[in-house]
């Protein structure tokens, strides 16, 4: 494939949307090309493949990895950016700007907000109807920006306040290039993500300043309280399952911990099974096709927080397809690294588990990988020792 060599434009927001790098490693998703050349024409990739000897570009890549833009389909930074602390708000403008610099800063070009349709339910966070509306809307504002800004819908399947604002959320959407994003999940402590409920007890003891005993006081009137609510969460996965079905919606699975609440999700139309608890469910998700994902944290830290299955177990056994940040997305590059420096993974099976994987999760088509014809969402990337280093990001905005 031949280039004409003209002069590019460039500017401090943007790349052109016709340029050449060269002199990078280009990590594929079955190999690594040292020295290679990416040509992009109208904001997608033309070419990747080896640099020709003597040949010039218009960016040098200095020898740098080069990978997709980083797609993160979970991420809960946005409603801690914008309440840094207790009592602390931030106007949502300035907090989904501030929150962008650090997706940046991490390689993300993708990213899914949760947005929590319940009511005051995490141990952490003050979630409420009214705040989830505020975060979608901060979301659509923002618009066209230096990173695609999306919305994975969290439904709290006790809640009847969240059910009906998501009814109301989902008849209104204007139809997008792929299904809505919408993942169920019931944190009620005993089950799930908190099978043990201990786990629970110190989460909430920590996080509100609570005593053991006021600790376990607090998790049995949640218990009781949320028991009375089985006829909501029965109401909530029945009007999902349709929406899944019918193709309306996307569904995720979260904290899956059996075999049967895989059998179970797949029948309900469900097409991912996010943050498993157990080998159990992670296998069972796989053997029937679903795609798996884990928290990069976990990996970072070597095991869940709860006391969960780690993530990296999950990829030691070819389980895992997905990571995604959960509340930390600087820590999604340097996961995967860790995974490929220790040898868990192959490096472009590394880069995979945070760029095409996750695309896969969202349905997305036009992103997660370097090839002909696919957006040119680019990271180059120093490799460090120990951690790895994104020096920059090269997003195709303008398409």
């Amino acid at each position: 494939m031949s280039h004409a060599r003209t002069a590019v434009r460039w500017t401090l927001g943007a790349p052109p949307l016709d340029y050449v790098l060269g002199h990078v490693r280009a990590v594929l998703p079955d190999r690594v090309v040292d020295d290679a050349r990416v040509a992009v024409r109208d904001g997608r990739i033309a070419e990747v493949g080896p640099h020709p000897p003597g040949s010039e570009a218009d960016v040098d890549g200095a020898g740098l990895l080069c990978v997709p833009g980083v797609v993160d389909v979970h991420s809960d930074g946005l409603e801690r950016e914008v309440l840094p602390r207790p009592g602390a708000r931030l106007p949502w403008e300035f907090a989904i700007l501030s929150f962008e610099g650090k997706l940046r800063a991490a390689g993300v070009t993708t990213v899914f907000h949760g947005a929590s349709f319940e009511e005051g339910t995490s141990p952490s966070t003050v979630r409420t109807v009214a705040t989830t509306r505020e975060l979608c809307a901060a979301v659509a504002e923002r618009g066209v920006a230096a990173v695609d800004h999306r919305i994975l819908h969290r439904l709290d399947v006790r809640s009847p306040e969240g059910l009906a604002a998501l009814r109301e959320r989902l008849a209104g959407a204007s139809p997008g290039d792929v299904p809505a994003l919408v993942s169920h999940e019931d944190h009620t402590p005993g089950q799930g993500q908190y099978a043990d409920r201990s786990h629970y007890e110190r989460y909430v003891a920590g996080t509100r300043g609570l005593s053991d005993g006021e600790a376990r006081d607090h998790v049995d009137r949640l218990i009781i309280e949320r028991d009375d609510r089985l006829p909501i969460r029965a109401e909530a996965l029945d009007w999902l399952g349709g929406l899944a079905r019918s193709g309306a919606i996307r569904l995720l699975g979260h904290d899956p911990a059996s075999a049967a609440e895989i059998d179970d999700l797949v029948a309900r139309g469900g097409a991912v099974a996010e943050f498993p608890t157990t080998l159990e469910a992670a296998a069972a998700a796989r053997e029937r096709g679903l795609p798996v994902v884990a928290g990069a944290p976990n990996v970072l830290r070597g095991r869940s927080h709860a006391g969960n299955v780690s993530g990296g177990e999950l990829a030691a056994r070819g389980l895992l397809t997905a990571l995604a940040s959960d509340y930390l997305p600087s820590g999604l590059v340097p996961a995967a690294f860790l995974l490929a420096a220790r040898g868990v993974v192959s490096l472009p099976a590394a880069v995979a588990l945070v760029t095409a994987g996750p695309a896969e999760v969202a349905g997305l088509t036009d992103r997660g990988r370097l090839g002909a014809g696919v957006r040119a969402d680019l990271v180059l990337v120093e490799p460090g020792e120990p951690w790895p280093v994104i020096r920059s990001v090269l997003r195709a905005e303008t398409l």
